[in-house]
């Protein structure tokens, strides 16, 4: 039955009144119990190294683009991996400045019982945007300043030391790839020599550029045989209409005149260029005669000849036979060509078969070249690059760290101290009686309370009896009462006696 929150005060002063000697028992149990727990509390000191991340030197910028210098994103995260590392921490485990000769000697169970402590002891934290500190917790002051100040100083080692094998080995993982990368473009170019020294038909522009022509040639001489086929028609036709001889009886008038004409003719250039109008005028006589004189030869009549002359050749009818008959040359030697360039397309149609043939053997081939061309023009470019931060790295430049703050040697515990759990354990020790009685008053069954009663049988309560003690009851109390008070101050006497003297280093 819960008690009201107004009873509850009075309700426990009377409990503890009734109970002194419990109460008492409960103090100075608490009390002890608190101060024989700041005796077996495990007091830890801490040191720290503060380490400076120098990412902003003069190298990185003067060197951007030429080399890449060592990131690290998350700083803390990064040194506390580097820190579990088996590298640092045994170092620090064996280490005989720290534990002593015995060191050296440890079976190996203990020596990774005391790896996980170190690993469990050791905190990195952050300090700001280019600072964080590397620090140890020990219950020896000694251990805490000595492991800080080596953890410092391995990490910085062992830092500087991945730097340089990660540069290391990244040069030399991309001059082996430049190297094998040779090796692929070498053997593609002498599959590539081998190939067009194999197949000497040429290039799929080459064969179509000269199928092209030969297409056109042809084209051009069958025009060509035409043309002359027509003219051989003309002529064939022309001789049927023409006599093979002619009646010559004298020598040609015409001939006679022409030659007159071009006596004077001659005479006249001896002395005048052939703007001369008379010079003009005599050759475009000349001409007309001659016009007129193998228009008469062509008729084959005796019209304008002298009488007294006997049979001839035509030499019109010869020359237009001698024409024919070359015209005929002419076009067989046209056959000719044609056929001369059609074995030649049909030579270069089977050349062009074999160069589709081949044409994906060589797309193959050349798209192997260019791409073993261009990743060996970029790996020879990153292996300049590795070049250079493998020197950076070598010479310290780049982001490197530099211990900021050596340890300092502890001057206190961190935590609660011994004065903490003494003053603790008075004030534990007082209020615990109290709690407990106000505990165990809210799960009492029992009516304590006005309030209670008429709560649970819904009914008022008309009167209460106060509970009265005879005067023997009285002094026996008050005597009761003093005993308990003389008690407790022993208690506290001898509980300030002991956590003053662990205070003054007389208790260790």
């Amino acid at each position: 039955m819960t008690l009201p929150f107004s009873q509850l005060p009075a309700e426990m002063f009377r409990e503890i009144k009734a109970h002194k000697w419990l109460a008492l028992m409960v103090f100075a149990v608490v009390s002890f119990a608190v101060l024989i727990a700041g005796f077996l509390w495990p007091y830890k000191y801490e040191s720290q190294v503060v380490i400076f991340v120098d990412d902003r030197n003069i190298i990185r910028p003067l060197m951007e683009g030429s080399a890449v210098t060592t990131r690290v994103s998350d700083r803390t995260s990064a040194a506390r991996e580097l820190l579990w590392s088996r590298n640092i921490v045994e170092p620090v485990a064996t280490d005989p400045e720290i534990y002593g000769e015995e060191a050296s000697g440890l079976s190996p169970e203990a020596l990774e019982n005391r790896i996980a402590a170190i690993r469990a002891n050791l905190f990195v934290r952050p300090r700001g945007d280019s600072y964080f500190s590397i620090g140890y917790s020990s219950e020896s002051p000694d251990q805490a300043f000595q492991i800080a100040q080596r953890l410092g100083q391995l990490f910085i080692a062992e830092n500087n030391s991945r730097k340089r094998s990660e540069s290391r080995n990244a040069y030399e993982f991309i001059d082996k790839q430049v190297k094998s990368y040779e090796q692929q473009l070498a053997q593609v170019e002498e599959r590539m020599k081998q190939f067009l020294s194999e197949n000497v038909d040429g290039t799929e522009g080459e064969a179509n550029q000269r199928m092209a022509n030969l297409r056109s040639q042809i084209e051009r001489a069958e025009l060509d045989r035409r043309e002359l086929q027509s003219r051989a028609a003309s002529l064939e036709k022309e001789l049927l209409g023409m006599a093979p001889v002619i009646q010559q009886r004298a020598v040609d008038q015409y001939q006679q005149r022409i030659n007159g004409l071009q006596d004077k003719l001659d005479n006249l250039r001896l002395r005048y260029h052939d703007t001369y109008p008379d010079i003009v005028i005599l050759r475009e006589q000349i001409a007309e005669l001659e016009r007129r004189r193998a228009q008469a030869l062509a008729d084959g009549g005796p019209a304008n000849v002298v009488s007294g002359g006997d049979a001839e050749a035509n030499p019109v009818f010869q020359e237009v036979r001698s024409a024919l008959a070359e015209t005929r040359a002419d076009i067989r030697t046209k056959d000719t060509r044609i056929r001369a360039l059609n074995e030649l397309l049909s030579e270069h149609m089977l050349r062009m078969e074999r160069i589709q043939e081949n044409k994906a053997e060589y797309s193959d081939l050349t798209r192997d070249m260019e791409v073993n061309k261009q990743i060996y023009d970029d790996l020879l470019k990153r292996r300049e690059r590795a070049r250079v931060s493998m020197h950076l790295d070598v010479e310290g430049q780049g982001l490197s760290y530099r211990i900021s703050e050596n340890a300092q040697y502890p001057r206190g515990v961190k935590g609660p101290k011994f004065s903490t759990f003494a003053f603790a354990g008075l004030f534990l020790g007082a209020i615990a009686p109290f709690g407990l009685i106000a505990g165990l008053l809210q799960i009492d069954p029992r009516v304590r309370a006005r309030k209670q009663l008429e709560e649970t049988i819904g009914l008022p309560v008309l009167a209460e009896l106060p509970q009265v003690k005879t005067p023997y009851e009285q002094r026996r109390e008050r005597r009761l009462t003093t005993l308990v008070v003389v008690c407790a101050l022993l208690v506290c006497g001898a509980y300030v006696a002991i956590a003053a003297a662990s205070m003054m280093g007389v208790i260790g």
